[in-house]
């Protein structure tokens, strides 16, 4: 009989922790691992030994990056891993700490992301088999011709989606963990240097170096360990889904996306009106409006009036990247979903400042990645 995520034992954020995302440095990637992870075991008031299981998200390190980072924090013999999910690996990996407390096989688990800027090796290219595109169509071009698409079919300039760039670098100005620290006019936006198409270079995305840590833990763990119950933030949803063969749909990451939220709502009993906020896959403009609608916060074709309107803002009915997203924090690719998690939990505890939205109670974090994958996570603040 298949379980969802609510049929096992509860889950809570109990510690997050971050290493600024920046451009390429001579930072070891030991370093900026470590940084995040003794943030969050600090933010839990939790030692090393207390960590039943680890998860390392990384795309871009190689293999065995788990241990000759965590070492450091004592040898305590835990079971370890890496792993990969494209963009979405440092979201695979909280999904996979959470399934060993919600399952009981540890009561306290460590989720880190972390990457630096390298080589990618794309297994689908050693597959040998030939396909249409092949690496013909770069990931900004597709993007580029999706808000081409999506500009004729509703009449929408590329003035109103590059407003997405200007709302989330305003977020991320605010973040000192961001990449991106710089507020921008529309008239910057739209400046250029032009990437393709309409997509200039501040409606896409930068890949920088970077780490995020999430430590999760179950009830007893709260109590045995004397963890502030506060501060802890409940994980009420967990999915991960592979694309699909859809008949009618042009963008397959927007319908990929539509199905996995809408299992996480029902997996959290919730409907997309219940989200206070919510951190999503905005590497490129155009995909804050197409996965915004298909996750059914505004109708199709609405998203670019919902913007305009304020309705995504920090105030609004439903921050949307307040962190800064993708385009302003970065998108180190391993940290980048167990960041989303930093974020979240932070708005939930109501600890994030200035990027604070109001009686934040509930959020959704959304990644996809080359594959397709998509995951997805809903938390929820008790009380």
């Amino acid at each position: 009989m298949k379980k969802n995520f609510r049929d096992m034992r509860p889950v809570y954020v109990v510690g997050i922790g971050l290493h600024r995302y920046q451009r390429l440095s001579e930072t070891p990637y030991v370093t900026l691992g470590l940084t995040a992870v003794r943030e969050a075991l600090a933010d839990a008031a939790l030692e090393w030994p207390s960590v039943g299981s680890a998860y390392t998200g990384t795309a871009l390190i190689g293999m065995a990056a788990s241990r000759p980072m965590l070492r450091h924090l004592g040898a305590t013999g835990i079971p370890m891993a890496q792993v990969e999910n494209a963009s979405a690996s440092g979201s695979t990996a909280f999904r996979q700490a959470c399934i060993d407390v919600a399952s009981g096989l540890t009561d306290v688990s460590l989720a880190v992301g972390v990457d630096k800027p390298g080589p990618v090796a794309m297994a689908p290219g050693k597959t040998r088999m030939r396909d249409l595109v092949g690496s013909r169509v770069v990931p900004f071009t597709h993007f580029a011709l999706l808000t081409q698409e999506y500009m004729t079919r509703y009449g929408v300039s590329a003035e109103q989606i590059a407003q997405v760039a200007v709302k989330n670098n305003r977020n991320g100005a605010n973040n000192p963990y961001a990449q991106r620290q710089k507020a921008v006019t529309l008239d910057e936006v739209m400046a250029g240097p032009a990437i393709s198409g309409s997509l200039t270079r501040l409606q896409c995305c930068p890949v920088g170096e970077g780490a995020a840590a999430v430590i999760v833990a179950s009830d007893d763990a709260i109590a045995e360990l004397a963890i502030d119950r506060n501060r802890a933030v409940k994980v009420i949803a967990s999915v991960a889904k592979t694309e699909r063969v859809y008949r009618d749909a042009k963008n397959f990451d927007a319908e990929l996306t539509r199905e996995t939220v809408e299992q996480a709502y029902r997996e959290a009993g919730i409907a997309p009106g219940d989200l206070d906020l919510m951190e999503l896959h905005d590497a490129f403009t155009i995909e804050e409006l197409l996965y915004v609608e298909a996750m059914g916060l505004c109708a199709p074709g609405q998203a670019a009036g919902a913007i305009a309107a304020g309705d995504f803002d920090i105030g609004g009915r439903c921050a949307v990247s307040a962190s800064g997203g993708l385009l302003a924090m970065g998108h180190p690719i391993g940290p980048t979903g167990a960041g989303q998690i930093v974020e979240i939990t932070r708005q939930l505890r109501g600890e994030a400042g200035v990027r604070q939205q109001p009686d934040a109670k509930t959020g959704l974090a959304h990644m996809v990645g080359v594959g397709a994958v998509c995951v997805v996570h809903i938390l929820q603040k008790d009380g």
